[in-house]
Order: structure tokens, then sequence, then C-alpha cells
């Protein structure tokens, strides 16, 4: 099961996004688990999650989802910022 990082900035207040519930909502359905959340302490306004992701393909169609639209805009992710690691070994 491969985990991932996604960074990004947010325009909302970072206790809003540390404390949102989609992140299980959009997720949780899809057996995501282990997410963590992360704050830049110079910059509060960039942020990032890791979670550990059993089907990439359904989280990669989720992403494209007005759900996982939706609840960005509730996060105040700004989605042009939104980079994405996946784990390697090699």
């Amino acid at each position: 099961m491969p985990t991932i990082i996604g960074h990004h900035n947010i325009t909302k207040d970072t206790k809003h996004w540390l404390n949102s519930p989609k992140r299980k909502e959009v997720f949780g359905a899809l057996g995501i688990t282990n997410i963590r959340t992360f704050v830049d302490p110079q910059n509060p306004k960039r942020v990032a999650i890791m979670m550990d992701v059993p089907d990439m393909d359904a989280w990669a169609a989720q992403m494209q989802s007005q759900a996982a639209a939706d609840a960005m805009a509730f996060d105040g992710v700004v989605p042009e910022s939104l980079v994405i690691l996946v784990e390697s070994k090699g």
C-alpha cells in the first residue's frame, strides 16, 4: 500500500483546515488510512497531508470528483498549488 503526501496552500485559517471533517469523508470510503496533517511553521498557509492509499486508481478518480472539489473548497485548498508525492522504494 503506497503512502502519498499532498502539499498545498490554503486560503482559510489553519485551525479550520486542521479540524476539517472533509478528509475522512472523502477518503474514508476508499479505505485510505493513517491520514496525518502537517503545517509549515514558517508559513501556516502551507500545509500537507500524508496517507496510506490501498487503491491509487480509486484515489485518482476520487480526486477528479465533485465531492473532492467541494471538500477542497470547504477546506480552503488552492487547487493549483497541490503537489502529490508517491512513496518510492528503489
